[in-house]
């Protein structure tokens, strides 16, 4: 009996989470929440829950003093919509390491609340690095009785290996591809195998692009089709657990949920503001449930929908502002960042038949086709070549227009000079 998937209505979360004991969550940055309300938390989760994630990563550190009152409206807020999970994330590198007695009382605070996830029976906790930290964890472990799964990715498979008595499982934030290839999942492989069996949590992330001066941060990693092949990587792999990277870590680019301006770090809002990532999250029902179900063959789309998405300046329309392709910082060679960001529109179709597509850059006549030949999901590539405007896009079947939609222009006056090397997203 076939599954019936649309993007609006899903009925099929119960039966998906039920027939698979796989989980989706996506990292939340705490410390960009501290003015919503509780009202805001709820919306935020229910926008999650209609994309099919079971849950949020809360990505807490220790230096900020509104935490607890934060944590308190979210698991308020998850408690009220239901069905809904969180955990903590213990950021260790934002600020000074998290103090081993309060990573205690935290999890000690929160591990009862109805919303806390609980994996084997216990309350499940994870970090944003911590390596000079390890040795907290068997005393952590044992005065919480939680289930660690950290992110200790700086460590390498070879020593976490030796230190994986410590913890229960592994979460990987080697999410982007260095250099100009596109992203394998030889890391996750090499992660899987050092856990030795025990869980292991796969990244997705769709972006990568930072410019912080204040935290030392200016590059970008090769976005391109990475929202949809690692997802088809994910579906492939198999993984225990999957975790988004990120809902609303907007100083990276990498946010999927909505911007909120009072989060926007000093010195991003240039790169973010109008920059919407939402519609990224309309792939997101067909994504999991494929990795849940295993069996794509039972997914049905009921619904054409088209996910479009593209910097909104050419890369050589201004100054690169000092951003780097790859991060020096981690030992990667430094490239142009316009050799890993090319001039191109990138377009995701979910559609129920066989249909053409059309995009088309600016006024002009010169549209690009492509011909989708099979339901489902399906990628498309059309470059700038010098172009600049607004952007429409077409489904077209049995010569019947069934999608249309317009988005941004891709303009070359760059705000402050400088090449906004983030995506703008939008869809039908």
């Amino acid at each position: 009996m076939n599954v019936y998937l649309t993007l609006f209505v899903f009925a099929l979360i119960d039966h998906v989470t039920a027939a698979m004991p796989k989980f989706v969550f996506a990292h939340f940055i705490v410390g960009n929440a501290a003015s919503l309300t509780q009202e805001q938390w709820e919306s935020e989760i229910k926008l999650a829950k209609h994309s099919l994630i079971d849950g949020f990563a809360l990505n807490i550190a220790q230096q900020d003093t509104n935490t607890d009152q934060i944590l308190q409206k979210a698991y308020a807020a998850a408690g009220q919509v239901g069905n809904f999970s969180l955990f903590l994330s213990f950021d260790y590198l934002s600020g000074d390491p998290w103090p081993v007695d309060r990573v205690i009382d935290t999890i000690n605070k929160y591990k009862e609340s109805p919303p806390q996830f609980y994996y084997d029976d216990k309350p499940f906790v994870s970090t944003f690095e911590g390596v000079a930290n390890i040795d907290d964890w068997p005393t952590i472990r044992n005065k919480t009785d939680c289930f660690a799964m950290p992110d200790w990715t700086s460590l390498g498979p070879q020593r976490f290996a030796e230190v994986r008595h410590n913890v229960d499982g592994f979460f990987s934030w080697d999410a982007w591809p260095a250099g100009a290839d596109d992203k394998t999942t030889n890391s996750d492989q090499v992660w899987k195998n050092a856990t030795h069996g025990r869980p292991y949590m796969m990244p997705v992330s769709p972006w990568f692009y930072t410019n912080l001066p204040q935290w030392n941060k200016n590059w970008l990693w090769k976005g391109a089709q990475l929202w949809t092949y690692r997802w088809e990587q994910i579906y492939r792999f198999q993984p225990d657990f999957v975790q988004i990277i990120s809902w609303n870590d907007y100083g990276e680019s990498h946010y999927v949920g909505p911007v909120h301006d009072d989060g926007i770090p000093q010195g991003a809002a240039r790169y973010v503001e109008n920059n919407p990532h939402d519609a990224w999250r309309e792939l997101l029902p067909y994504f999991i449930a494929s990795y849940k179900l295993g069996d794509r063959s039972r997914i049905r789309i009921t619904r054409d929908t088209l996910v479009y998405w593209y910097r909104p300046n050419p890369n050589q329309s201004g100054s690169n502002g000092g951003t780097t392709g790859n991060c020096p910082q981690q030992g990667q060679q430094a490239m142009d960042p316009a050799a890993l960001a090319e001039d191109k529109i990138y377009i995701a179709v979910l559609i129920k038949e066989p249909s053409w597509i059309g995009v088309r850059i600016g006024s002009n006549n010169n549209i690009t086709s492509f011909y989708a030949r099979q339901a489902g999901l399906s990628m498309f590539e059309v470059p700038f070549n010098g172009q600049t405007g607004n952007t429409t896009f077409w489904i077209v079947r049995n010569e019947t227009e069934v999608v249309y939609t317009t988005g941004p222009a891709i303009t070359t006056d760059c705000i402050d000079g400088m090449v906004n090397w983030n995506a703008v997203v939008g869809s039908s």
